[in-house]
């Protein structure tokens, strides 16, 4: 993170002394004098600009935490369900929290205080292997909700950029030790193209459905395609809320071409930059962050709690609250 913030603070500062070269250049020609001293200032202010935000995003700004409430309200949900309270959280790469458990234990503590009756997390545990889970074991064990954690495994949960092949023999062992570990270890629902039902008197239910990693095309850089939604749906029926880690899949598979109400998605961070409401990953997806409503169907996107770089600008790590109710708010 040094060497980068090192190496591109000097080409930014660069720029003015190519542009001042250039027109001392044209000056020679056009006989006009072109003053250093501008350029010099400019250059010297991009500099320091350009570190002291790489220095905030770095010790503050990924610190930074925000609870977004949403309150959701769809003629499907059961009146029985009116009130249940979801918390979705996404993306925590381990690795990210390395040498900092106390940040850790804050987002448990402050995803516990909001009191759930489900969490959904929607993937991307780690980044390059359980190895990074395995130290916060008793931490993550600490989330309590009357209905557990259900999960999803993303993109890197596949570890296809730390071991290589998609079909490789030591990425699908990998593989095996990080649900082993989220099933087993942690006592989470992992959800692999498959659903869980939620019940309460009278027979009210809703059904959670999770499908693996899946791409819509067009969209984002290379990644995996493991998911199978239809697999997932199986013959539910009634109010569904679906976690699916890529929110690209929402309009290649799930809008328009299903009744599923609610879907949670992670995976873009917002880049881990948000300025005046404007983030770099819109340059690659269409649903970038927060809430997207269309023709009855909603797609929320969670922006993340860990980081894929050690940096975070305008782009907090978040805990989503979202109350379900079958009346409109």
């Amino acid at each position: 993170m040094l060497l980068f913030s090192v190496i591109v603070g000097l080409i930014l500062a660069l720029i003015p002394n190519i542009l001042w070269i250039i027109f001392w250049c044209i000056g020679k020609i056009a006989h006009f004098h072109t003053p250093y001293t501008p350029f010099g200032w400019c250059s010297l202010a991009l500099l320091l600009i350009f570190w002291a935000l790489m220095a905030y995003g770095y010790y503050i700004g990924r610190w930074r935490m925000e609870t977004t409430t949403v309150e959701y309200s769809h003629k499907d949900i059961p009146a029985e369900f009116d009130g249940f309270r979801i918390v979705h959280i996404s993306d925590m790469h381990l690795s990210s929290f390395d040498r900092h458990p106390d940040r850790l234990q804050k987002v448990v503590e402050t995803i516990n205080s909001l009191k759930p009756d489900l969490v959904c997390f929607t993937g991307d545990m780690v980044t390059v292997g359980v190895t990074e889970a395995e130290p916060y074991t008793e931490i993550l064990r600490g989330i309590s909700a009357t209905y557990g954690v259900a999960s999803v495994l993303g993109n890197h949960d596949f570890l296809i950029y730390s071991i290589g092949a998609e079909d490789s023999i030591a990425r699908s062992a990998e593989l095996q030790k990080l649900e082993s570990y989220i099933r087993q270890t942690l006592g989470w629902r992992l959800l692999r193209n498959e659903n869980m039902t939620i019940a309460r008197e009278g027979g009210a239910k809703i059904t959670i459905l999770g499908v693996d990693n899946i791409q819509g095309a067009g969209q984002g850089f290379r990644t995996i395609n493991k998911g199978d939604l239809l697999e997932a749906m199986g013959d539910t029926d009634g109010f569904r809320v679906l976690l699916s880690h890529d929110p690209s899949h929402w309009a290649a598979q799930v809008l328009h071409r299903t009744d599923i109400q609610l879907t949670l998605s992670g995976h873009t961070h917002a880049a881990q930059i948000r300025l005046f409401g404007w983030n770099p990953s819109s340059l690659m997806f269409d649903q970038t962050d927060g809430r997207y409503d269309r023709d009855g169907q909603t797609l929320y996107v969670n922006i993340g709690l860990g980081c894929t770089a050690p940096f975070r600008l305008g782009a907090p790590q978040e805990i989503t609250l979202i109350r379900l109710s079958n009346t409109p708010r």
